[in-house]
């Protein structure tokens, strides 16, 4: 993945190449999905009853910002073990333009989970975690609720870095942390309407970083992060660190010319 630096001067001359209509367009699509966005659980039965969480995560290519792999991974949630990997290589037309990642990522990843349907459908996941920010998002609908609502499933939103919306600022919930008795302290994101967009999360013991976890679609705050907090080894949910793991090696392959399986 690139770095939150690259991607934000990638945007500058991304952003100039897409038309103002497309972006009405996006903006028109996001409106609709949104009104069926669910912000409470809907989960199968209770966290416990759980026992396959995928992850997802698309890496780009250096060089060639187009070319990318987006990686599915699922997991056994009591063992932590991967039951289920897939990938795709693409072209990817769409650029990077900030607010409307989902425009972007979100095929690929909707293609992986339809060809996971057909073939492992007794392996398909009854929530997915997701590399990017869900409700928190400066339209309060960011990639991990796009893919909820289009693939109806539950999502939880995982995001490295902090959207500034509302008045939050990254330096000032690092601060917070910082400040914090406990090493997985937990702070509460609360814009200045009053909105609760998140948390901010030390996930681990060794993290110095925080995670920011928000509500994709058909999960309350509350329960997003009990399944971060079961799921984190390192500072990164296990379900999303495997699908990055993965999707880097994949490319490293491509670029190789090792790459075994044909790309899509």
């Amino acid at each position: 993945m690139m770095s939150e630096e690259e991607k934000q001067v990638k945007s500058y001359s991304e952003a100039s190449t897409t038309s103002s209509v497309e972006i009405q367009n996006w903006i028109q699509a996001q409106d609709l999905l949104k009104k069926k966005l669910i912000k409470e659980d809907e989960l199968e039965g209770e966290v416990d009853d759980l026992k396959y969480i995928g992850g997802v995560d698309i890496s780009f290519l250096k060089e060639d910002s187009s070319v990318a792999c987006g990686t599915l991974v699922v997991m056994d949630l009591q063992t932590l073990q991967v039951v289920y990997d897939d990938f795709s290589l693409v072209t990817v037309q769409v650029p990077y333009v900030p607010g409307f990642l989902a425009f972007r990522e979100a095929p690929v990843i909707l293609e992986l989970l339809e060809r996971m349907k057909n073939r492992s459908p007794h392996l398909y996941p009854q929530l997915m975690m997701v590399d990017g920010n869900g409700i928190l998002h400066p339209r309060g609908f960011g990639l991990a609720s796009h893919l909820g609502v289009l693939a109806n499933l539950p999502t939880i939103g995982i995001g490295k870095n902090l959207h500034h919306v509302d008045g939050l600022t990254q330096s000032s919930v690092r601060q917070l942390l910082s400040e914090g008795k406990n090493n997985d302290s937990i702070i509460t994101l609360k814009g200045i309407s009053g909105c609760i967009w998140g948390v901010a999360m030390r996930s681990t013991v060794d993290s110095l970083k925080p995670i920011y976890v928000s509500i994709g679609h058909r999960i309350s705050l509350d329960t997003a992060i009990r399944i971060v907090k079961i799921t984190c080894k390192y500072r990164v949910p296990e379900p999303i660190r495997q699908a990055d793991i993965r999707s880097r090696e994949y490319l490293r392959k491509f670029q190789m010319g090792t790459l075994e399986r044909a790309t899509s």
